[in-house]
């Protein structure tokens, strides 16, 4: 069994887990409706397990399929922060400080420590 995710308008509104069979049987049902396969071990662009990475990251709802890219994009977290089109995540406009734990603060454009 794979991974699946339902694509509307380029978002991803359902992610599910079935066979190939049944997916194919969904198209020809709801022939509007597309679905792509996903990666649960696919982020950033790399296989955790040493595969082959599929499209970038493991969709979840509300993430964007970009169809240039054949890459699933989780919905930007701040106004501020840039896409990385190598890895299709979100990065903040200056790193994370790597001397403790740390959550952005928009306001100020700058991690605070937790």
């Amino acid at each position: 069994m794979s991974h699946y995710a339902k694509i509307t308008n380029n978002i991803v509104t359902q992610v599910i887990v079935a066979e190939e069979d049944f997916i194919n049987f969904l198209k020809t049902e709801s022939p509007n409706d597309e679905w792509i396969q996903t990666s649960y071990n696919t982020h950033g662009g790399i296989h955790k397990l040493g595969g082959k990475p599929l499209r970038k990251n493991f969709a979840g709802v509300g993430f964007v399929f970009d169809k240039q890219k054949d890459a699933f994009i989780p919905p930007k977290p701040f106004k501020s922060w840039i896409l990385n089109w190598e890895t299709c995540l979100w990065e903040a406009p200056i790193p994370s400080p790597k001397d403790g734990e740390y959550v952005w603060n928009e306001p100020t454009l700058n991690w605070i420590k937790v």
